[in-house]
């Protein structure tokens, strides 16, 4: 869209890709999913991006568990967030988050690792708070 603001580093980081399979979704697709392991790479996220496969996610991964929230700073998609635990348990989702949007969202559980998906993809797919993942790789 013409608000997306441009991206100053020109492109995005190369970070390593996983794997995220979805259990108890039996359509929903396995994602490639950039892994964003550091503070600066989980900083900006999914910033100044203009597009995301449907078969693409991004995967912020902490350290702990612990609440988290999320915010759309310069973030041009509208996303899910899914909120989960080191063990895969999707704590909670957050659906249909609008884009370049400075207030926090979350959930009221603890997580170590937070999913960025195309918003409508849990409401496709039937991905639920109560499910599970599999992080591969």
């Amino acid at each position: 869209s013409g608000g997306c603001p441009p991206d100053p580093d020109g492109q995005p980081p190369e970070v390593p890709l996983s794997t995220v399979r979805f259990l108890g979704a039996a359509q929903a697709p396995v994602l490639k999913v950039e892994t964003m392991l550091t503070e600066g790479h989980r900083e900006r996220g999914l910033m100044y991006r203009r597009e995301l496969p449907e078969a693409r996610g991004m995967l912020f991964a902490f350290e702990d568990n612990q609440e988290r929230s999320f915010w759309m700073h310069n973030t041009c998609l509208p996303l899910d967030m899914l909120f989960i635990a080191d063990d895969g348990y999707i704590a909670g989702i957050v659906e249909n988050v609008p884009t370049m949007n400075d207030d926090p969202r979350g959930v009221a559980c603890r997580a170590r690792y937070v999913l960025e998906v195309n918003a409508g993809f849990c409401r496709k797919f039937g991905v639920k708070a109560g499910q599970s993942i599999k992080i591969e790789g």
